[in-house]
């Protein structure tokens, strides 16, 4: 079987079986996963385990194993609640998502002002999407396009499912202009922009490291006057609501979804709009390298993002 069969062929187990099995045994299912992953190692594990190593430079060799583990077990949570979330209705979304600092964004778009929002790879962000769509505005947003096509259409239909607007990257219309009038419209547009999936991004400072991050999120917010906000999202570990201790491997109400909007980022004084947009962005790495330290096994992040590793 080639790569991309193979790729659509999981996708589909993924949004079919996974939806059947019962909920504690999808998440032990995926924890499973995880671990034979972190066993085998691969790309992907080696560039979150260098990722990780700057971001957590005083950890022991030990100790960055452990957080490489507990980083793919959030990485597939991730995806199982992924696959389950077309399942969720509002009521259950409201449950598991505790928000933070969301007053500023959501009196902007209660008087029409459309907001804008720097993401992460942090947590699930679909589904504070998702949560988003039905509690605060609905969401538009733009989407790298992944190969093979098959995939990529089942996830924009997926997305869209759950209430959101998805704008392609590349393969049709520039999205800027798309997004410019959402936000005119009074729109909320999060943008995951931890990663510079352009080559035009921006250089900035990531935990004491230059690395390139997408200047999109502080040109639209110049472009349209919309305030800009740093958003993280990270998992926390719930009690069992009869108490006592948590087994080894928690039940899926074990751990709920925390969405923080950090404060708008101010526009700079002066100086042009390419510096503008450097000093926005650098504003929202330092944001989100505050998160990252703090909950680093949230942060999947599998690709390059530093300067010294290759990004140009």
């Amino acid at each position: 079987m080639g790569g991309d069969q193979a790729a659509v062929l999981a996708y589909r187990l993924g949004w079919t079986a996974v939806r059947r099995l019962p909920a504690a045994a999808a998440y032990r299912l995926f924890d499973t996963i995880a671990d034979v992953m972190h066993r085998r190692g691969g790309k992907g594990v080696e560039r979150m385990r260098a990722n990780y190593a700057r971001v957590r430079p005083e950890l022991r060799a030990d100790e960055l194993d452990a957080l490489v583990r507990a980083g793919l077990r959030s990485y597939l949570r991730y995806w199982c609640e992924s696959f389950r979330l077309p399942d969720r209705t509002a009521e259950e979304l409201a449950a598991s998502v505790r928000v933070i600092g969301d007053g500023p964004p959501r009196e902007a778009l209660d008087a029409g002002r459309g907001v804008v929002c720097f993401l992460g790879h942090l947590g699930n962000w679909d589904t504070v999407g998702a949560w988003a769509t039905h509690h605060l505005a609905p969401v538009t947003t733009v989407a790298e396009r992944l190969r093979p096509e098959e995939v990529y259409e089942r996830f924009v239909a997926y997305r869209e499912s759950l209430g959101m607007t998805i704008l392609p990257l590349t393969g049709g219309q520039a999205p800027f202009r798309a997004l410019v009038r959402t936000v005119h419209d009074g729109g909320l547009v999060p943008l995951l922009a931890d990663r510079d999936l352009t080559d035009s991004g921006v250089e900035v400072s990531l935990c004491g490291h230059p690395a390139r991050m997408a200047g999109g999120p502080a040109a639209l917010a110049l472009a349209t006057g919309a305030p800009l906000h740093p958003v993280t999202v990270t998992y926390e570990r719930r009690q069992p609501r009869t108490g006592g201790a948590l087994g080894r491997r928690p039940g899926p109400t074990a751990y709920g979804v925390v969405l923080t909007f950090g404060p708008a980022v101010a526009v700079p004084d002066g100086g042009t709009r390419a510096e503008q947009i450097v000093a926005m962005t650098q504003a929202c790495a330092d944001y989100l390298g505050a998160t990252l330290r703090e909950h680093t096994e949230d942060w999947h992040m599998m690709q390059r993002v530093f300067v010294a590793d290759g990004i140009r």
